[in-house]
């Protein structure tokens, strides 16, 4: 009876590995264009992103400093003056998609998700909940959303005398392609 227990454990959590279901990818896309009066946007294609289908975890992780702006001194503010990023060298999501019955990934088709979680940007950490969509084509996941970050709930200070130009808060357009792994 021992033995039929022990096979029946190993061939179950060997089952799940097979079931498992993670798509990643590290060359997802991340842009932001601040609501000022001047045209500052910014690009980032090194986007690191982890989805288990399974579990509806999802994580993404962004290297700042790989963020291209038009313009070299634009780039260099944001980096030294705005978001520190020697300091802080990366944003970070975790958290999970809400609705995981919403997203079929056995079935092709886009799907409405919310992902609920912890954004950290410039060190600091805010609940967010993250609504956009999930595209199943095959064994690839395309997940997209839009949304604001407000400068001062990330300790992002702008001064004064540029607030006009940067505004206060960017608007944020995620795109990542996920494989199946």
């Amino acid at each position: 009876m021992k033995k039929i227990i022990v096979t029946t454990a190993i061939v179950l959590m060997g089952m799940s590995s097979v079931f498992a279901q993670k798509y990643m990818t590290r060359t997802g896309k991340v842009s932001f264009k601040a609501n000022g009066n001047e045209d500052i946007r910014a690009i980032n294609n090194e986007v690191n992103c982890i989805l288990d289908a399974t579990t509806g975890k999802v994580g993404f992780q962004i290297m700042i400093k790989s963020f291209k702006f038009e313009k070299a001194l634009m780039q260099e503010h944001f980096n030294e003056n705005y978001m520190e990023s020697d300091k802080f060298q990366k944003a970070e999501f975790s958290g999970k998609i809400d609705n995981m019955d919403a997203a079929q990934y056995q079935k092709d088709g886009t799907y409405k998700v919310t992902a609920t979680g912890t954004m950290t940007v410039h060190g600091e950490k805010k609940e967010v909940a993250i609504p956009g969509t999930i595209t199943v084509a095959g064994d690839k996941l395309t997940l997209q959303a839009n949304f604001a970050i407000l400068f001062a709930d990330y300790g992002i200070k702008i001064p004064d005398l540029v607030t006009g130009k940067v505004g206060t808060k960017a608007d944020v357009k995620l795109e990542t392609i996920a494989t199946k792994k």
